[in-house]
């Protein structure tokens, strides 16, 4: 059992721990289980991979991922500031398109994502060795 979502105002770092225990205990054993949080939201990964997604969905094809991408607050905000004018950022639209393009090794720079990523390699390990 893998459980995602974002951290919003919290931190992932002090509710993971609190939600995987109750998931482990609920799980009682008889599936792994997981927890990972998309620190502030999973617009956040889209920012760590800004290149992959420039150019698509109304972003510019120069668009740059910033140094520290887990830094921005509100990475929703950080998408619709590049789109343009009249051009506004929307989950039921905008999400499937950009995951099915963001590179997963670059949204590695941010650290959710790539707690994420260690999640789902150690989830596959553990269904092959099964």
């Amino acid at each position: 059992m893998l459980i995602v979502i974002d951290s919003d105002d919290d931190c992932p770092k002090e509710l993971a721990p609190l939600l995987l225990a109750r998931a482990t205990g609920t799980a009682n054993g008889r599936w792994p289980v997981g927890v990972v949080l998309a620190k502030s939201g999973f617009e956040s990964w889209f920012v760590a991979a800004a290149e992959s997604i420039a150019g698509h969905s109304g972003l510019p094809p120069n668009l740059v991922a910033p140094a520290d991408p887990e830094s921005i607050r509100d990475a929703k905000g950080w998408l619709q500031k590049a789109m343009p004018p009249g051009r506004k950022y929307s989950e039921t639209v905008d999400q499937p398109c950009l995951a099915s393009r963001f590179d997963l090794d670059a949204a590695r720079r941010a650290p959710s994502f790539d707690k994420m990523y260690r999640e789902i390699e150690r989830f596959c390990s553990i269904a092959i060795t099964v």
